[in-house]
């Protein structure tokens, strides 16, 4: 309508028209909004996938300014068995001509970490999505992550492709030990894609730790599958100065009893037609995982094993730590507590290191049959050294041309080789450095002997966020 005259005659209408006019138009309303209600309660789950993975694409692409990612081959050579003392120092030789060993590596993880946060601090980080502002609040605090990926080819033997084949014709098949009470799979049920998979996660807390230590990490998983159990392990609460084996087997009894309990649930909607078991451990909790899993209650479990990822774990020991103030700590311990494990992770609890329970656990086969092991360190971390928690040599080693790099070196190889063992056709291996900024907590004892570090990685999840938004497929 344009002149004043056509405006009139709208008010002109009998009332009766008005009110029929109005009917009409909330009737077409009401039809489009009861279009839209069903349209959205008939495919709702849909609806919220598409929404939950473009919120997943976008996060990736802005917690990507704190994460630097690299590709790296393990070399072979540290993978060879050394059966002589001149065949062990020629390959230390080669290997210290291939990386820059007079450089400290943890040094080097600290500047590469400081040099990308100052070019952080000078972006201007944009975000028009709904977000946590304590991650954009000041950027230069946010904890930067260095990933180091390696996903591996492995090679194929005649045996491992029966395995392989075998694997995939039960695929649709119950997989799982056959636990006692557990009801038998008729005949005609199998091949048939009844039943669920269990995502079964075990969390572990470290040294005279309490059960929830890992509870942001585990909220995190639950946000990327919120279909996955987690227990949080409390078997070993206040009994974490013992023997690794004992920890171990009663690690083992409650990671049984968990899952016995989780498939008898789910026999009410099916079954469990397959096992997905996953290990998060903190600290020394991750040498009570390893532990575990060469109990021979759990051997029928390691072919449902999936994701391992360590946070923080003295996988070699503590041999060639740097941190005096922390050493000067453990020899306190072990005259004043007597705490087996202490011994155990110096050393000390033979005079021959081939009889040590380190060096007899790492030739246990405990890792090799992971799909994804993620390997979690910290160059600010004095609790344990950081050669260890990355399963790789040091500086140190390379150059101790005595029995106890000999020995190292062997341990060493012996882990690396179950990364490489040919389990599965590919395997994922990450080592993953975490440069926290600490420039809040100033000069004090806990920064001085590492352990605010250590501790930081129960504080936070915001790493975690980086990398398990990141690998989303690695954690469910």
């Amino acid at each position: 309508m344009v002149n004043g005259t056509d405006d009139s005659m709208l008010y002109t209408l009998p009332q009766e028209e008005l009110f029929e006019l109005f009917l009409t138009l909330s009737g077409q309303l009401s039809l489009l909004w009861n279009a839209f209600l069903k349209f959205h309660r008939v495919n709702k789950t849909k609806i919220l996938e598409y929404l939950h993975d473009a919120w997943a694409i976008d996060r990736k692409a802005e917690w990507s300014i704190w994460t630097v990612h690299s590709k790296i081959e393990i070399p072979h050579r540290y993978l060879r068995s050394m059966n002589d003392e001149s065949s062990h120092r020629h390959s230390l030789l080669r290997v210290s001509g291939s990386r820059k060993f007079h450089d400290d590596p943890a040094q080097n993880s600290a500047s590469r970490a400081e040099l990308h946060r100052k070019s952080i601090a000078q972006m201007k980080i944009n975000t028009q999505s709904v977000q946590d502002m304590h991650i954009y609040a000041d950027p230069s605090h946010v904890p930067v992550v260095l990933i180091e990926q390696h996903v591996m080819v492995v090679p194929q033997h005649s045996s491992s492709k029966d395995l392989a084949s075998n694997a995939s014709e039960q695929k649709d098949t119950i997989v799982l030990p056959k636990l006692q009470g557990e009801p038998l799979v008729p005949k005609s049920s199998v091949g048939k894609k009844s039943g669920r998979i269990l995502r079964a996660v075990i969390f572990v807390h470290g040294f005279q730790g309490h059960h929830l230590d890992l509870r942001l990490v585990r909220n995190q998983w639950l946000l990327l599958d919120p279909g996955a159990d987690c227990l949080m392990s409390e078997a070993n609460e206040d009994k974490t100065s013992g023997d690794f084996k004992e920890m171990g087997s009663r690690l083992a009894g409650e990671v049984i009893a968990f899952l016995k309990k989780k498939m008898d649930k789910l026999s009410r909607y099916g079954g469990c037609k397959e096992l997905k078991l996953s290990f998060v451990g903190h600290s020394i909790g991750n040498i009570i995982i390893r532990s575990a899993l060469a109990e021979p209650a759990l051997q029928p479990y390691l072919k449902n094993l999936y994701t391992y990822m360590s946070i923080s774990g003295p996988h070699l020991g503590y041999w060639y730590s740097s941190n005096s103030l922390f050493n000067s700590g453990l020899w306190l311990l072990k005259k004043l507590k007597n705490a087996q494990c202490i011994h155990q992770l110096t050393f000390s609890d033979d005079q021959d290191p081939h009889n040590t329970y380190f060096y007899k656990l790492c030739k246990l086969k405990t890792l090799e049959n992971f799909k994804n092991i993620i390997l979690l360190s910290s160059p600010q971390d004095g609790y344990v050294p950081y050669h260890s928690a990355r399963m790789e040599l040091c500086p140190a080693a390379s150059s101790d041309t005595s029995k106890k790099g000999q020995v190292f070196t062997e341990m060493l190889n012996n882990c690396l080789d179950q990364i490489r063992a040919p389990s599965s056709d590919t395997r994922t291996f990450m080592r993953c450095d975490v440069n926290f900024d600490q420039s809040n907590h100033g000069r004090s004892l806990n920064t001085m002997i590492g352990r605010a570090a250590h501790i930081e990685f129960l504080e936070t999840d915001i790493y975690a966020k980086f990398i398990m938004w990141s690998f989303p497929d690695l954690f469910r």
